[in-house]
C-alpha cells in the first residue's frame, strides 16, 4: 500500500514544490554557464552532461514515512533536504574534487554539508560526491532559502548507481546478499576502471606535449 500526503497537506506541497522548482532552476542556470565557459574559454571541459529532477510527492510521503514523521508539507521542507536535485556526470573521478571546489566558491550559494563518497564509498559500493547547497530564491517580495542537492559522479558511477537502485526498487530495499555482493564487486572494478581511464588521458595529454 502506498504512503501518499492527505488531500490538503499535498495542495500545500505542490505550492511549496514550485518554489523548489526555481530554487533549482536558479542553480540549474550557474553549472550551465560553467558548462559553457569550459566548453568555450579552456582545453579541457570536465563536464560530460548535467540532469536535474524534482523529487516525486510519492517519494517525498514514503521518505518522510521511512523516517517516522507525520506526512505533512511542512514536515517535507523541514526533514526532506532532496527534494530538489541536480547530477553533473563527469569525465573522470578526480574532475568531481576539481568540480566541487568551484561549487563551493559559487557566489549568492551557501554551503550547507558535503559527503564524500568517492573516498568513503558506502557498504553497498556506491560512490558519488555529494553538495548540499542553499540557493535564495526571489519571489512575492520575499527571499526564501531552497536547499538543492548536487551529485557528481563519473559516467561508470552514474551507470552503476541506476542499476543498484533498479535492484533495489525490484527486491523492496532487500537485495540479495549474492546480487548486493556482486554489486560490491562491480563498483571496485568501476573505480579501479576509473583510475586506469584516467591515467591513459594523462599519457596522451603528455605524448601531445612532447610532439
Amino acid at each position: 500500500m502506498p504512503v501518499l500526503f492527505p488531500v490538503e497537506e499535498f495542495a500545500k506541497l505542490k505550492k511549496k514544490m514550485r518554489v523548489y522548482e526555481w530554487g533549482q532552476k536558479i542553480l540549474l542556470t550557474k553549472l550551465d554557464i560553467m558548462y559553457e565557459d569550459f566548453k568555450n574559454f579552456h582545453s579541457n571541459n570536465p563536464i560530460e552532461n548535467i540532469r536535474s529532477r524534482i523529487k516525486a510527492p510519492e517519494s517525498v510521503a514514503q521518505k518522510l514515512h521511512s523516517l517516522s514523521f507525520e506526512i505533512t508539507a511542512d514536515n517535507a521542507q523541514k526533514h526532506i533536504k532532496d527534494i530538489a536535485g541536480v547530477r553533473i556526470i563527469c569525465t573522470f573521478a578526480k574532475d568531481i574534487y576539481f568540480l566541487a571546489g568551484i561549487i563551493r566558491e559559487m557566489p549568492h550559494t551557501k554551503v550547507l554539508g558535503e559527503k564524500d563518497y568517492v573516498s568513503n564509498p558506502k557498504p553497498s559500493g556506491y560512490r558519488g560526491y555529494h553538495i548540499l547547497l542553499e540557493i535564495p530564491v526571489y519571489y512575492s517580495g520575499n527571499i526564501e532559502s531552497i536547499p538543492v542537492e548536487i551529485q557528481l559522479r563519473t559516467a561508470a558511477m552514474d551507470f552503476w548507481a541506476t542499476l543498484e537502485h533498479k535492484a533495489k526498487y525490484k527486491y523492496h530495499e532487500h537485495v540479495p546478499a549474492l546480487l548486493s555482493d556482486e554489486l560490491v564487486f562491480c563498483a571496485e572494478k568501476i573505480a579501479e576502471l576509473d583510475s586506469r581511464m584516467f591515467k591513459i588521458h594523462e599519457t596522451i595529454l603528455k605524448l601531445n606535449e612532447d610532439k
